[in-house]
């Protein structure tokens, strides 16, 4: 069954951005609450705050990081690649010979 991650509610916050930005580029909560100098708990429930805006609901047969991290990405960019250097499977040549991902090219 496919789950619905668009926005339901409202946007998301620069710290809940950030928070998410993170979980994309791996990082346990205790990594992010490193980083971001704050409690695991606090990371905790921004990343549950996150999920509920996305629309996505805890069950035992769904991965909350996993969709939150997809979703995330499918409304604020790669960033999150972008920073770890991770290229673009989409990539081609252009006619001025710089490299244009064909992902949205029909």
């Amino acid at each position: 069954m496919a789950t619905d991650i668009t926005i339901t509610a409202r946007e998301l916050n620069p710290f809940e951005q950030l928070v998410l930005g993170l979980l994309c580029e791996g990082k346990t909560n205790s990594a992010i609450a490193r980083e971001t100098s704050h409690t695991e708990k606090v990371i905790e429930n921004t990343i549950s705050r996150s999920a509920k805006a996305f629309n996505i609901k805890s069950d035992p047969d769904t991965n909350i990081r996993v969709l939150l991290a997809l979703a995330f990405r499918t409304h604020f960019g790669d960033a999150a690649f972008d920073r770890l250097n991770v290229p673009c499977s989409h990539l081609q040549m252009g006619p001025d010979g710089q490299s244009l991902c064909n992902r949205d090219i029909h």
